[in-house]
């Protein structure tokens, strides 16, 4: 598995993650939106912490810069 996500796309997953788990203990989103956006949040904080995104691979996106 090769990564395919760079620190800043990382980060960026990391936030909304985090952002999803605020909105849903404040309660200011309830019912089966609430559940949609921790299912995605969590696929969000996965791909960050794995730095590889399937969908990334099957479309050929790239963000993560080799060095050489």
């Amino acid at each position: 598995m090769n990564t395919n996500i760079s620190s800043a796309d990382r980060f960026v997953r990391f936030v909304l993650f985090v952002a999803a788990i605020t909105l849903f203990v404040f309660d200011i989103i309830t019912g089966w939106l609430a559940y949609l956006l921790i299912g995605v949040g969590t696929v969000f904080l996965l791909t960050s912490l794995l730095s590889f995104c399937p969908i990334y691979r099957l479309f050929g996106w790239n963000t993560h810069k080799k060095k050489a």
